[in-house]
């Protein structure tokens, strides 16, 4: 019983990761409905590929370097706050091209993979997650769930972190696939769905910045 409630424990950690609104799934979202499913989840794998390397780092300890210097932080902030203003650009301008553009001309040029990958691994946000939830995946013990009958998480194990990456692997194939087959409803939802994501990734990039600055001084 304890490997199946670890394994559950581990999706719900990487749920946690991938679900929430922000530049990940903004960039997620934009390869969806412009370039289909397979982009999409093309993107969704840059990201877990980047938690990939978190979680190698993390186990080094080079991700806490972060928390502890304050110039590293500041730089990657500032770092992704210009590459989230960068790919804001391009999502509006495909958006555009949605709209008055050849739309093969947006479906041919996929760069998602890439985009989330570089994205996520200056995403303070996502390092900032390895150092608080990501610690409990990582760090050997044993957590008891007295609220599920006294179940309890072995933290540490290789089933909490197979379900980990299993429960990023839920979000970005059914992510996309409800974009896609919601796009085929409605035909203006694609051109939306991309300029939104490009006012998620420019307010992300302004904010990134922002904290950037605020470090500094």
């Amino acid at each position: 019983m304890q490997p199946l409630v670890s394994a559950l424990a581990g999706v719900a950690l990487g749920l946690s990761l991938a679900a929430p609104p922000g530049p990940m799934n903004a960039i997620i979202a934009e390869e969806s409905v412009l370039r289909g499913w397979r982009s999409g989840f093309r993107a969704g794998l840059g990201a877990m590929s980047a938690d990939a390397c978190f979680l190698m780092l993390a186990l080094l300890g080079v991700v806490a370097v972060v928390r502890d210097v304050p110039v590293v932080k500041g730089a990657l902030f500032a770092a992704g706050g210009l590459l989230m203003l960068y790919f804001a650009y391009g999502a509006a301008s495909d958006a555009s091209d949605a709209f008055t553009g050849d739309p093969s001309d947006v479906a041919d040029d996929s760069k998602g993979f890439q985009k989330a990958f570089v994205l996520a691994l200056t995403n303070p946000y996502q390092i900032l997650w390895w150092l608080t939830a990501g610690v409990s995946l990582l760090d050997p013990g044993t957590v008891s769930t007295d609220a599920l009958g006294g179940l309890t998480v072995a933290t540490g194990s290789p089933v909490i972190v197979v379900g980990f990456f299993a429960g990023i692997a839920v979000w970005i194939t059914g992510f996309p696939a409800a974009l896609v087959a919601a796009g085929r409803r409605v035909d203006a939802l694609a051109p939306v769905v991309a300029y939104a994501s490009a006012a998620v990734l420019a307010l992300a990039g302004l904010s990134f910045l922002s904290e950037a600055v605020g470090i500094a001084t």
